[in-house]
């Protein structure tokens, strides 16, 4: 039986790779493309020796020329974390709008299935708490985050115009906050900020009064998630991420007790537009994809943990 191929933008980020090795794992043959900007080879230099892997260096915002038969296309390309898209914010807008038309473009010429990777971030600092599919979110277009927040947003639009005038098989994830291994120490958010400066012993630096929350889904979850859609049925935007909720200094209180560190926390000013809270309600995966997230905290950081403490 012929082998199923996948294409992933963005595969040699964080996010990408793991979807990468899940797909070649469930029998995929897959094609990454990544002009690695963020992403890094490291993450998917164990897949250079799998026949069924391949690695082309591309920008995605140009012309995406894939010579074999496609069943499915992954748009995971994008600058992911703030420290990203505010060094990279006019790349960030073209990989949501020029890279996710290019990507389409691809699925369409292919007739294959296309996912987007959207984001908690289209919810913007929002209104209503847990967070559902069918809140329309509260975004500032012209504040720094906007770069993000708008091309994402623009790149589901973008997704269901093409499902409803091709009639594109299409398919919409929006990623709460993950956390695992490959992360990258100096992306900026706040658990690997938080490790890297325990280990390091230095201060841990909590933006505003830390009483913003968040909610960590670990990595595998995370991709069990994203498969499990890919091969529903459903059209319309699924929330997946661990619901969990837990205040930034409550989380820097458990990243200094699992780390053993003697580091203080110092408390610096909010910056523009961050999130008050971010929780996922996640009733629509529970219900369609029949997932919900596994792994604990207090175990996927005993695993980030190791991670990060052979990169220091």
């Amino acid at each position: 039986m012929k082998k199923k191929t996948a294409v992933v933008t963005g595969g040699a980020g964080f996010l990408g790779s793991h979807l990468c090795d899940r797909l070649i794992s469930e029998g995929f043959k897959v094609i990454c493309l990544d002009n690695l900007l963020t992403g890094r080879l490291e993450n998917i230099e164990h897949l250079f020796e799998n026949e069924n892997f391949q690695f082309i260096k591309l920008d995605v915002t140009n012309f995406i020329h894939v010579p074999s038969d496609v069943d499915y296309v992954l748009h995971f390309a994008s600058p992911a974390s703030p420290i990203d898209y505010l060094k990279f914010p006019i790349q960030t807008l073209k990989v949501g709008s020029l890279g996710t038309h290019k990507a389409l473009g691809l699925a369409k010429e292919k007739n294959a299935t296309f996912l987007l990777a959207s984001t908690s971030e289209v919810y913007g600092d929002p209104l209503i708490h847990p967070q559902s599919e069918e809140y329309w979110g509260n975004v500032n277009p012209v504040g720094p985050r906007g770069v993000y927040d708008e091309a994402k947003r623009f790149a589901e639009a973008m997704t269901m115009a093409y499902h409803r005038y091709h009639n594109l098989d299409t398919r919409i994830v929006r990623i709460f906050n993950t956390y695992g291994p490959r992360m990258r120490l100096d992306d900026g958010r706040a658990l690997p900020t938080f490790i890297d400066q325990a280990l390091k012993q230095q201060d841990i630096t909590v933006f505003g009064d830390g009483s913003q929350t968040r909610s960590f889904c670990y990595v595998s979850d995370l991709i069990d998630g994203i498969f499990k859609l890919l091969l529903s049925k459903e059209v319309m935007p699924v929330n997946i991420g661990n619901p969990d909720e837990i205040t930034i200094d409550e989380f820097a209180k458990e990243v200094l007790l699992l780390t053993k560190s003697k580091s203080k926390i110092v408390y610096k000013e909010l910056p523009i537009d961050d999130p008050k809270v971010r929780q996922p309600d996640i009733t629509r995966a529970r219900i369609l994809l029949k997932w919900e997230p596994k792994v604990n905290r207090s175990e996927g950081l005993k695993i980030t943990l190791e991670y990060f403490n052979g990169r220091i």
